[in-house]
């Protein structure tokens, strides 16, 4: 079904959604009018999805008038597997790495051709990073996206590739040929390592995540100060976390296919 909107053959829930996607972490509380702009959807359109979505929950508006998003829609993001499950099985091992490294440990899936974070711990005595989690970098300029990267399709790395890598720091690597053999050499070693890419000043080491299949379900890694990284010994540390993630995740699959044959 469409409605008025300055895109006529968008629908209702095309605009509800745009609606909700106005916000972002640069933007996380906006005026109706903002909301309509970012939208790109008329100030009569946005009023009334507006107040719909703020009648379910899904919206909320402070005592100024603007609006931020509502705790009913964390509610069902936290449904999602990778919160629910992923996030779960693998919180305890990463609160290990950080009482271990006192650096930021990350959890981190391929969302289409950004790397989204899912969880992020840190310490007082880390190196300050721009991750957050929920949040999306860049996959070739952090050693978790190179990880997801380095496993993903073919195609997936073509596309990633031609669309463009940009430059962050003086060491992001830009040239799709030299991405290539590093995307090979993190398959070949089992790690992944961002050297001042993403941030000047910060070493990444990560590795991958592995479900029962074998398949690369996510990836682990840590942030610290590129002058005293040891990334032998953060591989070392990293390497059996990843390992345990893995074998909570089978053994979750096998609880459930058990249930299921009863």
């Amino acid at each position: 079904m469409a409605g008025n909107s300055r895109d006529p053959g968008r629908s209702v829930t095309a605009r509800a959604l745009s609606v909700l996607t106005a916000f972002d972490i640069d933007h996380v509380r906006l005026t109706l009018t903002a909301i309509a702009r970012r939208a790109e959807i008329p100030l009569a359109t946005a009023h009334r999805l507006v107040r719909e979505l703020e009648m379910w929950g899904a919206l909320q508006r402070d005592g100024d008038g603007r609006y931020a998003i509502g705790l009913r829609l964390w509610e069902i993001g936290l449904l999602a597997p990778v919160n629910s499950r992923l996030r779960e099985v693998a919180l305890p091992h990463m609160q290990e790495l950080c009482r271990h490294t006192h650096d930021n440990v990350h959890l981190a899936v391929r969302s289409g051709l950004e790397v989204v974070y899912v969880e992020k711990l840190t310490t007082p005595r880390a190196v300050p990073i721009i991750s957050r989690s929920g949040g999306r970098l860049p996959l070739h300029s952090t050693g978790v996206g190179k990880v997801l990267l380095a496993h993903a399709p073919t195609t997936v790395v073509h596309e990633y590739c031609e669309r463009g890598l940009d430059r962050h720091t003086a060491y992001t690597i830009t040239e799709p040929g030299r991405l290539g053999r590093e995307l090979q050499s993190v398959r070949s070693r089992g790690f992944a390592q961002a050297n001042e890419e993403m941030t000047l000043g910060n070493c990444s080491v990560a590795v991958p995540v592995h479900d029962g299949g074998g398949s690369v379900v996510a990836a682990i890694g840590v942030v610290a100060h590129s002058a005293r990284a040891d990334v032998g010994k953060l591989v070392k540390a990293l390497l059996p976390a990843a390992e345990g993630i893995r074998q909570r995740l089978v053994e979750l699959d096998r609880t459930e296919l058990d249930l299921l044959s009863r």
